[in-house]
């Protein structure tokens, strides 16, 4: 008895975990658990939608917060360039060079190229350290 009542605790519990995962449907339809990586580029497509045009760029702590949630996470370094408007509200946030771990190369003339192309009155210039 006590082993069929821990059998089901078990399955109870592969049960309530299986419940609470997210869930990605695949090409064929079907519903599977989502992996990290699907998460986390689903909340990064989610907080640029947000950010586009909402968010105003007002204070280096929300500047910060904006770059910590894009940068924080990569295992390389990354020149990054957020476009803004005239209101300082972020137009577009572009990764324009990748680098190593421990080094990128910049070309100013494609940083500003880009940003005449998309007609941004101010800049925000990004370079990251990762943790190794």
């Amino acid at each position: 008895m006590q082993h069929d009542l821990f059998s089901s605790l078990d399955s109870f519990q592969a049960l309530s975990v299986a419940a609470s995962a997210l869930l990605v449907r695949d090409v064929a339809g079907q519903y599977r658990p989502a992996e990290a990586n699907e998460v986390l580029l689903a909340a990064q497509q989610l907080l640029a939608a947000q950010v586009r045009g909402s968010d105003l760029m007002d204070s280096p702590a929300v500047v910060k917060d904006f770059l910590r949630s894009r940068l924080g996470h990569l295992p390389h370094e990354v020149f990054a360039v957020v476009h803004l408007d005239a209101q300082n509200r972020v137009v577009d946030y572009v990764e324009m060079f990748r680098g190593t771990v421990s080094q990128t190369s910049v070309y100013p003339r494609e940083v500003v190229r880009d940003a005449l192309l998309r007609n941004s009155c101010a800049l925000v210039l990004v370079h990251n350290h990762p943790l190794c």
